[in-house]
């Protein structure tokens, strides 16, 4: 190594590995034994690119190691190379683009291959000008090192030519002598070869070939490593341990389309997948446990006798004879429908994991209410993360009795022959603009610009359908005998405001959509919804939506939004309309709210409250502004993301710790809050859905409810240690997240303080409420963002960019950790998600 990719006395090696990987004895003794430097990248620098690119400048390093997905965050963060600099890249393959962006900004770009078993690196290639074209179908990974030998084998152990595909096998002085206290394994990876007595080889399982210039192409694994929701998982293992059940002849793993199937073949006992699945259950983790097992006859074979692997992977559920499918239940299968609709799945295994599947919180909920509605029993959180199966959950329903006086009444239409109360909801919001009138602070803006042939007519009759369709937008809120009342008025076509700015400097556009956006509400005066259309030129228009947020909220928007491209689809190109029709309106909620939510059934569902939120001591945040002034300054966002490595170690670790991404997230942020504060009694509020029936998901209204999350983070405990006390928080506070915000603040009685929001101070939010694309024929779409209003509390706002359950976007709207330059450091935030979950 000092010879190629060579390293001197006079290098600075920058080392980012942590200290338990094994490259880490590279980074640090290699260039001890040449009389260099060596230095020492903190973790919080590594996972961030722009320290890490502050860091390798400061530093004077002349070489640097990483994975090709650290060089890429460095990228992403803007670096534009060092040509004194030494790339050296492994670990993972190397593709072409990358390895083009690298070459153009180093002195030398070195591509590496090796594993831990033969000491780290055994192969490099200087990656030249031949490869530096994205052309490239590969980046080679080179020529052995000194001491090192290579060989490229077929099954039987024979080399092969240049450009045939084998097994990469190496020996030489770097291979290692075994595993510990695993004879077996290491017989089957060490082995002696055949044409060289005396020598050991270590079988690689990696498939490459010979270039024609005798560097090798690495070609893929073939020991059939697969990745399924974020997991590494060995088929061989699962394999392995499904051989050992007593009734199995043989058993074949598979990945198809990110699940994990498994194909068995009993010895005629009566065995099902179902049993196997459970079998599995008590042998492996539950990410690789296969969603489905299928019992074949006989396995299918190719014309060397060998199982035919194709084959099965071709195989689909029908193919399959009706005696070998999983044996279920009327509940199972029951269960089964309603996990696919939630999940939007066409098939579920009887012990996939909920949450393993992409489930969380929020469509937990969904999937608790339609339970609710087909079994008629009420299920808590709580019982769906100790039962995270449909075999477990089918079994509790099951055995289960059932206080049936314990479920809420139905929900039911009622007569409009009334004015209807208010929602407690928007008795909150009400009472709260009676204090504060004339304000936009509870407007809700959206701006689109349109580019193309905008088909007007059709989009002012898909917002007029829209408005016949929601009682919520033809709403608006009176006083009779001093309580406020809902008036449903009749639908009537909306009143749209064009406006011709195609003479509008462009820079002057969101002054005007701000101040548009800004204009305040009439609560007694509707409608509580505007709408202008905005032309700019004869193909590119703007469209405001503005709306109160007494009438609709978060998830609203993503029911507008489908319906809305519905409708217009259909309106611009005639194709019929077909909505399904919506068996209950918001009216019919508030009343049923209102007359449940009451007496005994509210005192015993506040007493939760009362107890978890006792005594509860205000977090004293730093703020370098009076306390009193917070409220009335300008927000703004403030945002950063997550690189795509950490995002998928998030979802890893959360699925391993059995907790949501919330959770998880959450459990970071209330540490951070804890180092900036030093309070060990952190309560933060969050929003909730709050759309605990199946029936009242597809409306436009304002649902959402406030509930304070208070952890107790004494003792000086693990973050895996305060995440278990969030989940407990967090589950405890779902489960009565029926009761309303409002009830709850009654019934405690905190000190008030004006503009500032009873028992809690910050907001924590994960933005995953349904939200599909906008998608309106012929035209092209663009979101523009519209910043108003001020801070009434100090939020922090996580968006689900994909809404999968895949972290791409978090944004942070803070006032109280701001510096006097109103911008919040952000990067504690950043750093610590990803020092909690490496070192939990």
């Amino acid at each position: 190594m000092h010879i190629e990719p060579g390293i001197s006395a006079q290098d600075r090696l920058l080392a980012v590995t942590t200290l338990s990987f094994d490259i880490a004895a590279l980074e640090l003794f290699l260039p001890l034994t040449a009389g260099a430097r060596s230095v020492i990248a903190p973790r919080e620098t590594v996972v961030d690119g722009g320290q890490l690119q502050a860091l390798l400048q400061e530093s004077g390093a002349t070489v640097m190691q990483a994975t090709p997905a650290t060089w890429q965050l460095l990228l992403n963060a803007g670096w534009t190379g060092d040509p004194q600099l030494k790339i050296l890249c492994g670990g993972e393959a190397l593709g072409p683009p990358l390895a083009q962006a690298l070459a153009q900004r180093s002195a030398s770009l070195w591509n590496l291959y090796g594993p831990t078993e033969t000491t780290i690196w055994s192969l490099s290639a200087c990656v030249g000008t031949a490869e530096r074209s994205v052309e490239a179908a590969s980046v080679p990974i080179g020529r052995p090192i000194a001491n090192t030998q290579i060989y490229v084998l077929d099954e039987q152990l024979q080399p092969l030519p240049m450009g045939i595909p084998g097994e990469l096998y190496i020996g030489g002085d770097g291979v290692a002598r075994g595993y510990r206290h695993r004879p077996d394994l290491t017989a089957e990876r060490f082995i002696p070869p055949p044409f060289q007595p005396g020598a050991r080889l270590y079988r690689t399982g990696d498939r490459v070939c010979y270039r024609p210039d005798g560097s090798l192409d690495f070609l893929g694994r073939l020991d059939h490593q697969v990745k399924v929701r974020g997991f590494r998982i060995e088929l061989g293992e699962v394999e392995t341990v499904l051989g050992q059940h007593p009734n199995l002849q043989g058993a074949i793993a598979l990945a198809q389309e990110d699940r994990l199937v498994a194909y068995v073949v009993a010895d005629g006992e009566t065995v099902t997948g179902s049993d196997l699945q459970g079998w599995l259950q008590q042998k492996l983790p539950s990410y690789m446990v296969p969603s489905a097992i299928w019992i074949l006859p006989a396995f299918p074979l190719t014309s060397n006798g060998k199982v035919d692997r194709k084959v099965l992977q071709q195989l689909q559920l029908d193919d399959l004879p009706a005696a070998d499918l999983e044996r279920s239940t009327p509940t199972a299968e029951l269960l089964v429908s309603i996990w696919s609709q939630v999940l939007g799945l066409v098939q579920v295994g009887l012990h996939d994991n909920f949450f393993a599947l992409g489930g969380h919180s929020l469509l937990a909920t969904q999937l608790i209410s339609r339970i609710r509605a087909v079994f008629a029993v009420e299920l808590c959180l709580q019982q769906l993360f100790e039962t995270p199966t449909i075999a477990g959950l089918a079994a509790h329903l099951e055995a289960t009795h059932q206080d049936r006086e314990s479920l809420p009444p139905p929900l039911q239409r009622v007569p409009r022959d009334r004015n209807f109360p208010l929602s407690f909801a928007q008795q909150r919001l009400w009472f709260l603009e009676q204090v504060e009138p004339d304000t936009a602070t509870y407007n809700i803006p959206a701006v689109v610009r349109l580019q193309g042939d905008l088909h007007r007519t059709a989009l002012e009759q898909s917002i007029n359908v829209l408005i016949e369709r929601h009682e919520s937008l033809r709403t608006t809120f009176t006083v009779v005998e001093g309580q406020p009342l809902q008036t449903i008025h009749p639908a009537l076509p909306l009143p749209f405001t064009p406006i011709d700015f195609s003479d509008l400097p462009r820079a002057e556009l969101s002054v005007q959509l701000l101040a548009m956006a800004q204009e305040p509400f009439d609560l007694t005066c509707g409608p509580l919804l505007r709408v202008a259309i905005l032309r700019l030129g004869a193909a590119e228009h703007v469209v405001l939506l503005t709306m109160h947020h007494i009438v609709a909220d978060g998830w609203s928007m993503g029911v507008l939004i489908r319906e809305l491209s519905a409708l217009y689809r259909a309106f611009a190109t005639g194709e019929t309309i077909s909505l399904p029709e919506l068996p209950l309106q918001y009216a019919d909620f508030a009343l049923w709210q209102q007359q449940w939510l009451q007496g005994s059934v509210l005192e015993t569902k506040l007493a939760y409250w009362q107890q978890q939120l006792a005594q509860m001591v205000p977090l004293q945040l730093p703020t370098d502004y009076p306390r009193d002034a917070i409220s009335t300054r300008p927000a703004a966002t403030h945002s950063f993301q997550l690189s795509q490595p950490n995002s998928e170690s998030l979802l890893a670790f959360s699925r391993q710790e059995n907790v949501t991404l919330f959770m998880t997230l959450l459990t970071a942020f209330q540490i951070l809050l804890h180092r900036h504060t030093q309070q060990t009694d952190i309560g933060v509020g969050t929003d909730v859905a709050n759309r605990t029936d199946a029936d009242i998901e597809g409306l436009i209204g304002f649902f959402v409810n406030l509930l304070v999350l208070r952890t107790d983070l004494s003792g000086n405990p693990t973050v895996r240690e305060v995440l278990q006390r969030v989940r407990t928080v967090t589950l405890g506070a779902y489960a009565h997240q029926d009761v309303p915000f409002a009830k709850v603040v009654e019934a405690l009685r905190p000190e008030r303080q004006f503009q500032a929001m009873p028992l809690f101070q910050v907001l924590f939010v994960l933005q995953n409420a349904p939200m599909p694309p906008l998608d309106l024929p012929g035209l092209t779409l663009e979101h523009l963002e519209i910043e108003s209003g001020t801070a009434r509390f100090r939020p922090c706002a996580l968006h689900d960019g994909n809404r999968t359950g895949s972290p791409r976007h978090l944004a942070l709207q803070c006032s109280t950790l701001c510096r006097r330059d109103d911008r919040p450091s952000l990067q504690p935030l950043r750093n610590f998600i990803g020092e909690s979950v490496r070192s939990p």
